[in-house]
């Protein structure tokens, strides 16, 4: 079969687009013939070099296709439970960056009503990211306000979708004007430029006295402004950090505010199974940035890191 794969750390330049052995189903293991996968932020990563991942390595973590075989139109959940550890797809396996993949047939579920192979590979991983963070860790309400930061990411663009399925008003966040836009198309109730506007002024006039949850996957670059737009007994839930780990902690405001701060990591099972009901349910959608052909990968992989897309990007995987 042909596939991306690294065997070195580097830039784009690294990947290849070669042919590999077709992998082999374990005992309840499911073979699938993918048609779309998408990129995450986790595949740069691994890309650059993460010393707990072997090469080569096969990377992705979301696909869709058709169980081997037959018409059956399946996607995967990449977070896979084994001996109580979460695995990844892609990261501690190889992934859907190919044309075949072996997945427990546990963690094949059919491909919800109305979405193409794109659209349902652009929605797992970040989506069940999203959903844990709001859902599960952060109790989310109806009607409540919540603020995410970066609306062009993944996991952001998941989050606005799966807070307004909930009921709840959302503000966002971008230096550009032109995602901002996009934005309110898919629901957003106010959208601020972060790198020209004062986002804490905006959500404490949008909300009266600040956001209820706030979405951080920033860090450094926004953690001052988190604590400050955050209302009495907020709930700031992180799941990462892009500009950096450190920054001041600034705990005076923490119990001055009573301010719960949330860790939160992929899903369970049992989070995938809630926002695939959201999604199945048209409650939810993911959205797709641009496709590219799967031997366009690097292409891919240069538009992710410079930060161009708003939504997921897919790569797109013909048919044997």
């Amino acid at each position: 079969m042909k596939a991306i794969r690294i065997h070195e750390d580097g830039g784009p330049d690294v990947l290849r687009y070669e042919d590999v052995p077709d992998p082999v189903p374990a005992d309840g293991e499911v073979l699938i013939e993918l048609r779309a996968a998408s990129l995450n932020h986790l595949d740069v990563w691994i890309r650059k070099g993460m010393p707990s991942v072997p090469k080569p390595r096969i990377l992705g973590a979301d696909g869709a296709g058709v169980i081997a075989g037959t018409d059956e139109r399946v996607v995967i959940n990449p977070g896979i439970m084994s001996d109580g550890t979460m695995h990844i797809v892609g990261e501690t396996m190889d992934g859907t960056h190919a044309e075949l993949i072996a997945v427990p047939r546990d963690y094949v579920h059919p491909i919800p009503d109305g979405l193409s192979f794109e659209e349902a590979a652009a929605f797992p991983l970040v989506f069940l990211t999203a959903y844990r963070m709001l859902v599960t860790r952060a109790r989310l309400q109806e009607g409540e306000w919540v603020l995410v930061w970066g609306i062009g990411g993944g996991v952001a663009t998941a989050a606005l979708s799966i807070a307004k399925a909930l009921g709840a008003r959302v503000v966002v966040t971008s230096s550009s004007d032109e995602k901002l836009a996009r934005a309110r198309e898919l629901g957003a109730d106010v959208a601020v430029n972060h790198a020209t506007g004062d986002v804490v002024a905006a959500v404490k006039e949008a909300t009266g006295s600040g956001a209820h949850v706030i979405v951080d996957d920033v860090g450094e670059a926004t953690w001052k402004r988190t604590l400050e737009a955050a209302r009495a007994e907020a709930r700031i839930v992180v799941c990462g950090a892009t500009t950096g780990p450190n920054p001041p902690a600034a705990l005076h405001r923490l119990w001055w505010k009573q301010l719960s701060v949330l860790g939160s990591s992929m899903g369970t099972p049992e989070d995938f199974k809630g926002v695939y009901d959201l999604i199945a349910a048209g409650k939810a959608r993911p959205v797709v940035d641009r496709v590219f052909p799967l031997a366009e990968a690097r292409a891919a992989h240069e538009r992710l890191e410079a930060g161009e897309q708003l939504g997921k990007i897919v790569l797109s995987i013909p048919g044997s």
